[in-house]
C-alpha cells in the first residue's frame, strides 16, 4: 500500500505538540523582555533554547506542510500576544521556505534540518518591526513600561539594527539546530536522519 502524503491525525498532533513547547519557551524567554537589553537579545535566545524541542519535531517531520503550519500557529501567538501581525505573515513565508529547504533533504539531512530551523525562526526577528518601523504606535499600548524603559529599548533598537538583528536570529538558530542535533544524536540516528 502506497503511503500518503497527506497530513494525518498523528501528524497535526506533533505539529500541535511541537507549538506547544516550542510556544512555551519563547513566552518564558519574553517576558525577560522587561528589561531592556533582554529585548534586544531575545533573538539569541529564543533560537537557542527552543532549538532542542524543534529539531526533535523534525525527526517527525516526513509530509509537506507541518514546519508550515507550526510557523503560522508560532507567528499567530506572537500577534495575539501582543506583538504585531508582522511575525505571522514573516512566520508563514520563513515557514514555506523552511519546508522546502528540508524537503530539499528528503527529510533525512541534519544540515537541511538545522537550516530550515534557522530560517522558520525569524517570525522571532520580525516582532521587532513595529519599533523600527513604528515606535509610536508600538508604545502607545506599552505605556505602563514607562518613558525610560520606551527610551532605553528605542535606544537600543535603531533602525539600522534591523539587518543586524536578522543575521543575529539566523546565526543563533544554527547554533539552536546544532545543539538540538548534538542532544538529540540519539533520537535523530534512530529516525534515520544523518
Amino acid at each position: 500500500m502506497e503511503k500518503s502524503n497527506r497530513l494525518n491525525a498523528k501528524d497535526l498532533i506533533n505539529v500541535g505538540i511541537y507549538t506547544a513547547i516550542c510556544a512555551v519557551l519563547c513566552c518564558a524567554v519574553a517576558m525577560t523582555g522587561v528589561i531592556p537589553i533582554m529585548m534586544v537579545l531575545l533573538v539569541v535566545f529564543v533560537p537557542i533554547l527552543t532549538g532542542i524541542p524543534y529539531m526533535l519535531f523534525l525527526t517527525k517531520v516526513k509530509k509537506f506542510g507541518m514546519i508550515l503550519i507550526l510557523n503560522v500557529l508560532m507567528g499567530a501567538l506572537m500577534w495575539v500576544t501582543g506583538m504585531s501581525y508582522y511575525a505571522l505573515v514573516v512566520g508563514t513565508i520563513s515557514g514555506l521556505i523552511a519546508e522546502f529547504i528540508y524537503r530539499g533533504g528528503k527529510y533525512k539531512s541534519k544540515w537541511c534540518g538545522i537550516m530550515a530551523y534557522a530560517i522558520s525562526g525569524i517570525y522571532c526577528w520580525a516582532n521587532y518591526f513595529g519599533i523600527f518601523f513604528n515606535a509610536d504606535a508600538y508604545f502607545a499600548t506599552r505605556q505602563n513600561f514607562g518613558q525610560e524603559y520606551i527610551d532605553a529599548v528605542t535606544g537600543l533598537l535603531p533602525v539600522w539594527m534591523c539587518p543586524v538583528l536578522l543575521v543575529v536570529d539566523i546565526v543563533c538558530g544554527i547554533i539552536g539546530g546544532w545543539i538540538g542535533t548534538k542532544i538529540l544524536k540519539k533520537h535523530f540516528e534512530k529516525a534515520g536522519i544523518a
